[in-house]
């Protein structure tokens, strides 16, 4: 069965750097678009990149220049690269597979000093 495990979040002062993971099983990851998602205390879900099957990458426009994503696909493993963190950063993160049908469990990522 499809499994997304999340991995890396927690907590970073403003200006710092995290890098989430994302684990993936039970499909052929090469062969699909995925995506971040996060969701902020209190508020909805917000997109935030994307890769696709080619590699072209999407982002969010609050998280360009900081946030990078991408993927090795011999380890089925996606990545979210995040410098230069802001308090407003702070959400639970999902790893999620095209087109939504499944989710990860999240990693909280909170930017505080």
């Amino acid at each position: 069965q499809v499994q997304l495990v999340e991995s890396g979040g927690g907590l970073v002062q403003p200006g710092g750097s995290l890098r989430l993971s994302c684990a993936a099983s039970g499909f052929t990851f090469s062969s699909y678009w995925m995506y971040w998602v996060r969701q902020a205390p209190g508020k909805g879900l917000e997109w935030v990149s994307s890769i696709n099957t080619g590699g072209m990458t999407y982002y969010e426009d609050s998280v360009k220049g900081r946030f990078t994503i991408d993927c090795d696909n011999a380890r089925n493993t996606l990545y979210l690269q995040m410098n230069s963190l802001k308090s407003e950063d702070t959400a639970v993160y999902y790893c999620v597979k095209d087109p939504l049908d499944y989710w990860g469990q999240g990693t909280q990522v909170t930017v505080s000093s």
